[in-house]
């Protein structure tokens, strides 16, 4: 497991505020696509409190929830590019039409088996420099990851292996996702976060990857399709902390150690959150009469195989898709997860 509390926390937790006060504080305008009510958000609002105690309030955080300043997801990467607000609080997937490294700056697809091994990656060497390389290419720079877990698809009909997605009509995000889900037989179409519940609810689509168990039972999703994938395989997501390189290099030594730090401890948080909150998603959805399909080893096995075919199609794309590629698969193999 990595070291969650890292140098940059324990240097931070030695600045008082009596060193740095907030009479001329700073605010910073972050975006989510999360709503603020959801436990994602709740996460939030408790990062943003602790960078304004870790900096000894000399740094405010406002934030903006369900992607209400852009109004999409996908967009809230380019206004914190161009200036609009300053940091993006989504995920690197959603990038991937600018990079094709976004998706293993983000989702690596049929990878990681638990949150704990995509965090410690960014310490295997040459990692944290090909993400930082990415980023700064696109005047941003990386403050950290925060990793909810495996997700589990939502539908409205049975999936309980390879075989069942034949013409398995489901959102799926943008990148690598469409591509694995139409070689193994389904028929993802790509829409906005924010569009899911009504396309679940007007039967759109048959079903939808969104976000952990948790989550879709919190958000009701279950209430009309009674099938969920659990646990996950598919699709872990990194929500990531990128700020504009211009405003991040105007803060303060300290002020950058409160935003890394309160980004470490979200991670942490969010992840053990999620676990808990998906153990109790599964005995209230048992109580609802939800199946929740547990794919065998053998199918979970045809989905990673699915997976690394379309990562060496994805290395064609762009040197840099090709470089982070490399490392993730020279870090799964040294750690025994490959």
């Amino acid at each position: 497991m990595f070291k969650l509390i890292s140098k940059t926390l324990a240097a931070v937790a030695m600045v008082s505020v009596a060193l740095f006060g907030s009479a001329n504080a700073k605010t910073l305008k972050i975006e989510t696509h999360f709503t603020a009510s959801s436990p994602n958000g709740e996460v939030a609002a408790q990062f943003a409190k602790n960078v304004e105690k870790f900096s000894g309030g000399s740094l405010k955080i406002e934030m903006f929830y369900s992607s209400s300043v852009t109004g999409k997801s996908a967009e809230v990467f380019n206004s914190a590019q161009t200036g609009i607000i300053d940091c993006d609080m989504t995920g690197a997937g959603y990038q991937t039409g600018k990079n094709a490294a976004f998706q293993f700056a983000g989702d690596v697809m049929g990878g990681y088996d638990n949150p704990y091994q995509q965090y410690e990656f960014l310490n295997y060497p040459g990692a944290q420099e090909a993400v930082d390389a990415l980023y700064n290419k696109y005047g941003m720079t990386l403050i950290g990851w925060w990793i909810p877990g495996h997700e589990s698809l939502i539908s409205s009909r049975p999936i309980p292996d390879v075989a069942s997605l034949k013409d398995f009509k489901f959102r799926s995000p943008p990148g690598m996702e469409s591509m694995i889900f139409t070689t193994l037989g389904a028929k993802p179409i790509v829409m906005d976060f924010g569009e899911v519940p009504t396309a679940l609810q007007t039967g759109l689509i048959d079903g939808a990857d969104y976000s952990s168990l948790a989550t879709n039972y919190a958000g009701g999703h279950y209430e009309q399709n009674k099938y969920a994938t659990y646990p996950g395989f598919h699709s872990m997501p990194a929500d990531h902390l990128a700020c504009n390189t211009k405003v991040w290099n105007k803060l303060k030594p300290h002020e950058q150690g409160a935003m890394k730090a309160a980004i470490e401890i979200a991670g942490r948080t969010i992840t053990s959150l999620v676990e808990r909150k998906n153990a109790e998603a599964v005995k209230a959805l048992n109580e609802m009469g939800v199946t929740l399909h547990d794919w065998s080893r053998e199918d979970r096995l045809k989905f990673r195989q699915a997976a690394l075919a379309a990562w060496e199609e994805w290395k064609t794309k762009s040197p840099e898709a090709a470089a982070l590629i490399e490392i993730h698969k020279a870090y799964m193999k040294a750690n025994g997860i490959m």
